[in-house]
């Protein structure tokens, strides 16, 4: 019994799974609103009491950086360190990494009804596997092959210097550096990204924002919000951030092709992605990743999938707990 643990900034989902017949198998998902929380031990300690368990390995991947088994959550005031982990739950060691890690494990397992090809290409067998996700931040990761397996090489990408490629991109820079010191590309490529660019197109609409949309922003999620009105066409500042925001992520999604030229493809994950699944799958987001002068030709080989399976960072991490324990993957 194992189990296994998907930390972000917005919420925290923690299951079970059981290895049988050498496949890991789901028993048991909750998820918790992280920040009703102070820290990992009190998520863990609430969905032990309602899921009681003898549990011989766990594993988590959350959001921010893993040095010596510790790490300071980027998006969330919590510090997870899994040997107080380990000792609130009886064993040895506990797995920790980041949880762009834990995706990549998971993606390894996915089935073709959990992802959305975008671009077929033609995979390299044994190239290395880039993946980026978008959500509460912007996380990046890289799937490296041993000779006998792949594993993930952690990265904390999402956070390089923002470079923009045209003059509207130039003006938001702009725009940012009022408010920021510097600008990341998790500061225009994330949820809290999609809102700042929404900030600027709001300041050259020309017309005050519409009631409506104050109320819908107040009462929730305001990226969401932001998403859905573009998607519906209610608003046009709306729609000139998500259209520029589905630009960037295609073009740092054709960065991440670069930098781990990743023959073997690039997945697309994060809770964002799902969402706006018919924007991803229209052309700007495809001609932003391509756009890479002499480069397109290589990458216009390169398979480009959407994750859809809101669960793959479990199975990841699972699957990191069993090669904590074994030494391999259990695929």
């Amino acid at each position: 019994m194992i189990l296994a643990g998907d930390i972000g900034g917005t919420k925290t989902n923690l299951a079970y799974f059981r290895l049988t017949d050498r496949k890991i198998r789901p028993d048991g998902v909750a998820s918790y609103p992280s920040r009703d929380f102070g820290s990992l031990e009190e998520v863990v300690e609430k969905f032990r009491a309602s899921h009681p368990a003898e549990i011989t390995a766990a594993a988590f991947g959350v959001a921010g950086p893993v040095v010596d088994g510790r790490t300071e959550a980027t998006n969330l005031s919590w510090i997870v360190d899994s040997r107080s982990v380990a000792r609130q739950l009886g064993l040895q060691q506990v797995g920790l990494i980041n949880d762009l890690q834990a995706t990549a494990y998971g993606i390894l397992q996915l089935n073709d009804e959990d992802k959305l090809v975008l671009n077929k290409g033609v995979p390299d067998k044994g190239g290395t596997i880039g993946i980026i996700a978008v959500g509460t931040g912007l996380g990046q990761c890289a799937l490296l092959w041993d000779g006998r397996q792949y594993r993930a090489m952690a990265s904390e990408g999402g956070h390089s210097d923002f470079a923009p490629r045209n003059e509207l991109e130039i003006e938001i820079l702009r725009f940012m550096k009022r408010d920021l010191a510097r600008v990341s590309y998790e500061r225009v490529l994330s949820g809290p990204g999609l809102r700042n660019l929404y900030r600027f197109f709001r300041s050259k609409a020309g017309y005050p924002e519409p009631e409506w949309l104050t109320k819908a922003m107040a009462e929730n999620d305001p990226s969401a919000t932001i998403s859905d009105a573009a998607l519906q066409g209610k608003d046009n500042a709306c729609a000139q951030a998500l259209e520029t925001f589905v630009a960037l992520y295609g073009a740092e999604t054709g960065n991440i092709a670069l930098k781990f030229l990743a023959t073997g493809g690039v997945f697309v994950g994060g809770g964002i992605a799902p969402k706006i699944i018919t924007k991803l799958s229209e052309g700007p987001f495809l001609q932003a990743f391509l756009d890479k002068g002499r480069y397109s030709p290589l990458l216009s080989k390169m398979p480009v999938s959407v994750v859809l399976n809101d669960k793959t960072a479990l199975f990841g991490a699972a699957q990191y707990a069993l090669m904590l324990q074994t030494g391999s993957l259990v695929l």
